[in-house]
């Protein structure tokens, strides 16, 4: 079989493949290219020697059989037999519903997750979004400092195991998206700049140098990352990938390596035949992440908009500290302005960055399913001190309330593990580094971070203690019991509600008046979403068209009286249909 490797500074690398050495040789029609022939198949452990230095792991790696640091061996989806036929599932309309592998089941791996899979298509979600999978030091971890972009953390089960995922999630009609990491590499385990200039000290991250995408030498990296994002969707039948973080893709060349992406993917979803679709993690604000490139944008398909959790937040859960601060002074209005407009920030003032943020969006000619909305997700939980859920501090009226708020209003929905019943398990930052030296400063790096903020050492939890990560698995018992049986209820009715109304359109399809106390009516095609997250029973106005059937209803409520007026009670939310579209936007 054929060996390549690109190692653009080597004046010499030998290939170690099944015991044997091979001395490789420049392919005469790429710069920086090396090639050899050698015997090899399935299972196969290989490396690459530059200038006889180590051997190292194949920065194309499709699998790490023993870690980020062992050998490279021959793999790959091709020889899978798949089952089930898939057409692909496209972004309009979709449920998300956001999957840590390690944590969401005790076992931690591919299958185990497979098997709770008829949960989630009971729930009536359309694409689980795993969070990411590439190969990281130790067995546990979150998954953000990953190496070997093309290949499978082993101890979740390897390329075999995601691909039996996927087969089974098909089965049930859902759809899978893959978190991907294309901003860094973590701190253990990385190869890459020995083999090439895939870093550049020309920007910088909050990770260091930051990953070469206009220096140079960046045809290939470009090339590299590009390939490991169309090998994913390819090889393992997959439906879109979340980028993470992708504000710090630093790239100066006339056309931006997110572009670039996109236009690839889209040609892929072509020669496929099936929707294909980029989600990004974006702390910008800047509409040019989603317009499509015809119109001088990016083309990613949508992004998630942290700047409706912050509001949605702050109204519930009345936290004020850090970035939550500028949504605090006034929850209500933040809430109907990320509802209205998509961004919060769109170009005010930022007291958490100390500067203006953000542009505005065009309600009217933006898709409303572009923009990815939630109460929870990872990040927000994870990073909190203690990895404490809303469950933890919110009664569940006002999770009724959340839930009501991001499966009836206008971005594309996304719920994290667990949140449909209102888990109370923490989701705790966790890791498992074989380096004791990056063990300790993981380790009190974190409790220094929480201690500028009040917190004492004792109370952040060990990310490298076992217990960490054992908290933070779900509990599958909860589900049978009160009140989380009841919200896992909730949360079905309404993703069914959502799921058999008509996408709307633009953004501006969705009506959306919140009072300065907090409770909110809004109108997305026929459905009708009040919400009182208030302490007192609350009167409020529906106006026209007039309601004609109470569809869901935390607590039971009844139809307006002539006078149109909604009578609910705290901390509850009710789902009505509506005779007619929603009134002009007001």
């Amino acid at each position: 079989m054929l060996f390549e490797v690109w190692a653009p500074r080597a004046g010499q690398v030998t290939l170690h493949a099944g015991g044997r050495a091979y001395a490789m040789e420049r392919d005469p029609a790429r710069a920086g290219w090396w090639r050899r022939e050698a015997p090899g198949g399935d299972g196969t452990r290989y490396g690459f020697s530059l200038d006889g230095g180590p051997v190292r792991p194949d920065p194309r790696s499709r699998r790490q059989p023993d870690g980020p640091d062992g050998l490279s061996a021959v793999a790959g989806p091709g020889g899978f037999a798949w089952r089930h036929a898939w057409a692909g599932r496209e972004l309009t309309g979709a449920v998300l519903y956001e999957l840590h592998v390690g944590t969401f089941t005790r076992e931690g791996t591919f299958d185990a997750a497979a098997a709770r899979l008829p949960h989630l298509a009971g729930l009536g979600v359309t694409h689980v979004e795993l969070m990411p999978v590439c190969p990281f030091p130790g067995t546990h971890g979150w998954g953000y400092e990953g190496v070997s972009l093309w290949a499978v953390h082993e101890p979740y089960g390897g390329p075999a195991g995601l691909a039996r995922f996927v087969d089974a999630a098909h089965a049930l009609g859902l759809g899978v998206v893959l978190d991907v990491v294309h901003n860094h590499l973590g701190p253990s385990g990385n190869h890459l700049p020995a083999f090439g200039p895939y870093f550049t000290d020309t920007h910088h991250t909050p990770w260091g140098a930051a990953v070469n995408l206009d220096a140079p030498g960046s045809d290939e990296v470009r090339a590299y990352l590009t390939g490991s994002a169309l090998a994913w969707l390819r090889d393992y039948r997959l439906d879109g990938l979340r980028l993470d973080a992708v504000h710090a893709l630093a790239d100066n060349r006339p056309k931006h390596f997110l572009a670039e992406l996109s236009g690839a993917v889209d040609a892929l979803a072509a020669r496929l035949g099936r929707p294909l679709f980029l989600i990004a993690e974006s702390d910008l604000n800047d509409p040019a992440t989603v317009t499509p490139r015809p119109a001088g944008g990016l083309g990613l398909h949508a992004q998630w908009n942290d700047d409706f959790h912050h509001a949605l937040h702050t109204l519930l859960a009345g936290e004020s500290q850090g970035y939550y601060a500028d949504f605090a002074a006034g929850p209500a209005a933040a809430l109907a302005k990320t509802l209205r407009g998509g961004f919060f920030h769109d170009g005010t003032h930022s007291s958490f960055r100390g500067r203006p943020w953000g542009r505005p969006l065009d309600p009217a000619a933006t898709p409303a399913h572009r923009l990815v909305g939630y109460a929870q997700n990872h990040d927000q939980i994870g990073n909190r001190a203690q990895g404490d859920r809303l469950a933890a501090r919110l009664s569940p009226g006002l999770l009724a309330c959340a839930a009501a708020l991001v499966l009836g209003g206008p971005f594309t929905p996304m719920l994290f593990m667990g949140e449909e019943w209102g888990a109370r398990t923490p989701w705790q930052f966790f890791t498992d580094h074989t380096d004791p030296q990056l063990a300790e400063a993981v380790r009190t790096g974190r409790r220094r971070e929480f201690a500028a903020h009040g917190w004492s050492a004792d109370e952040i939890p060990d990310p490298q203690d076992p217990a960490t990560r054992a908290r933070s698995c779900l509990d599958w018992n909860e589900p049978e019991h009160e009140p989380h049986r009841s919200l896992l209820d909730w949360h079905r009715r309404l993703i069914a509600l959502r799921r058999a109304e008509p996408d709307p359109g633009p953004l501006s399809a969705t009506t959306a008046d919140v009072d300065p106390g907090g409770t909110a009516v809004l109108r997305r095609g026929t459905l009708c979403t009040a919400v009182n997250p208030t302490a007192a029973p609350a009167a409020l106005p529906l106006g026209t068209p007039r309601a004609t059937e109470v569809l869901a209803a935390w607590h039971p409520v009844r139809l307006p009286g002539p006078d149109g007026v909604l009578h609910l009670p705290p901390a509850s939310a009710a789902v009505l249909r509506c005779d007619g579209p929603a009134p002009e936007r007001r």
